[in-house]
């Protein structure tokens, strides 16, 4: 039995941890940088250890120290929440090594997914349909262009390693392949060390479609519902909703089946979600797998009832799922907004600073997942998301009016923020149509620039 978990996180994943251990008898421990010395996570753990200066490379992404952390603690298992090592499969291999239980797949799983030409070739042994592009990893730059060729235009450079819209290019002609494979691959190198890249065929305004997934240790898996996370600005997710407005009931169960049998084909335990892309015909096609929890998390668990967290920890625990794929049924319908500290008047230019009062809004169907209070420090060294708004109602119309509403109320002083942006989205014709895709925020803002 799992008693004691360290979270190896920060902000307001680590809270989100922190809160489902309590609920369920669990003690924890949190580590931080001395920049998150008053940190609100380092405030509800358990137990805290210190773990290196604010910079993420001396502490946050710091294996060692984590595992160290770890041992002297007696903790017995690490959640890793979301970015830094949530998908490194040499962490969740080192726990493996010290006897230390990791929360997420197994490590060789991770290596296999989060290589996503080898991801690709998995999907495409279990049938679970890709977009044409490269079966191998290419290096050169002519070969790379002799295979665009082939496979037609326009394409997509991505970093085999890649994520998080780093090394990625689209290439629209031939002549301008040579300098974005270039481009692409210095990125891919400078932020992951690899030089590794694969093209894709680059579907023309796709919707981007996720499905949550658990699968335990028995071979049980299941789907919940699908996330539409179209709405995002240089491939960075800014809102997202469950279910998306773009599915029926019929296509629905064909995705999510193709997602379980993509968790199946992998080998997966634990918590993952599949990525698709959608396009106007309602073709769809594997992108790549998540190996952890996802920032949007909170809509799915809204429709459908489950703690996705909780389950992580049962599952890691050696526990079977409780329920079968008949017993998952979608509830209404939930949207959240990612909550930033940038100003978008100025490039979404990052604003570190001190929160020099705050106003979150309440009240029945609307959830704020955040680490930030009054007088709190902002620090510049990490991500700029301070808050996740969600909202819940009995219908897509009442979700969006409950989010107008709920961005409304929200009061942050001593930083920017985004708020005012996200909320000319939820005004915004076409996405309150539910008429969007992830060209949307791209043609917004050409729109408005004239």
């Amino acid at each position: 039995m799992i008693q004691k978990i360290l979270i190896a996180n920060r902000g307001e994943i680590a809270v989100r941890i922190i809160r489902a251990c309590r609920e369920m008898g669990i003690a924890t421990v949190a580590v931080y940088s001395e920049a998150d010395a008053k940190a609100l996570h380092v405030q509800l753990a358990d137990e805290t250890v210190c773990i290196g200066p604010a910079s993420a490379s001396e502490s946050y992404l710091d294996m060692e120290k984590i595992i160290s952390a770890t041992i002297v603690s007696g903790a017995d298992a690490i959640h890793p929440g979301f970015g830094f090592l949530s998908e490194n499969c040499k962490f969740a291999e080192l726990c493996e090594q010290c006897n230390i239980t990791f929360i997420g797949p197994p490590s060789h799983v991770i290596a296999k997914l989060g290589n996503k030409q080898e991801a690709r070739n998995t999907m495409v042994s279990a049938k679970v349909p890709v977009i044409p592009g490269s079966s191998e990893a290419v290096y050169d730059k002519e070969e790379a262009a002799a295979l665009a060729e082939k496979i037609g235009y326009p394409v997509i450079i991505k970093a085999v390693l890649g994520g998080g819209g780093k090394g990625m290019r689209v290439a629209k002609t031939p002549e301008e392949f040579a300098e974005c494979f270039q481009t692409a691959q210095k990125e891919a190198e400078a932020s992951f060390g690899d030089k590794a890249m694969y093209l894709e065929r680059f579907l023309i305004r796709p919707r981007h479609i996720e499905f949550q997934i658990l699968a335990d240790g028995f071979g049980n898996v299941v789907h919940l519902g699908e996330r539409d996370c179209s709405v995002q600005r240089n491939h960075q997710k800014m809102i997202e909703e469950s279910p998306s407005p773009a599915v029926s009931e019929e296509l629905r169960s064909r995705m999510g089946e193709a997602a379980a049998e993509a968790a199946r084909a992998a080998g997966y335990v634990n918590a993952g979600t599949i990525e698709f892309l959608l396009d106007d015909e309602k073709n769809f096609y594997f992108m790549e797998m998540n190996t952890r929890i996802q920032v949007e998390h909170p809509v799915t668990e809204w429709v459908t009832g489950i703690d996705i967290v909780k389950e992580q920890i049962r599952i890691a625990d050696g526990k079977k799922l409780s329920y079968s794929q008949k017993d998952i049924r979608l509830m209404g319908h939930a949207i959240e907004c990612r909550i930033n500290a940038e100003n978008p008047g100025k490039g979404f230019r990052p604003s570190p600073g001190t929160i020099t009062d705050m106003y979150l809004p309440g009240g029945k169907g609307i959830r704020v997942d955040t680490a930030i209070y009054s007088g709190c420090e902002i620090p510049p060294y990490y991500d700029s998301m301070i808050a996740k708004l969600i909202v819940w109602a009995r219908s897509r119309k009442e979700a969006v009016c409950k989010m107008q509403s709920a961005l409304g109320e929200v009061v942050i002083e001593g930083v920017d923020t985004n708020v005012d942006y996200q909320y000319g989205i939820l005004h915004h014709p076409d996405f309150l149509s539910g008429n969007i895709n992830i060209g949307f925020i791209e043609d917004m803002e050409r729109k408005q620039a004239g």
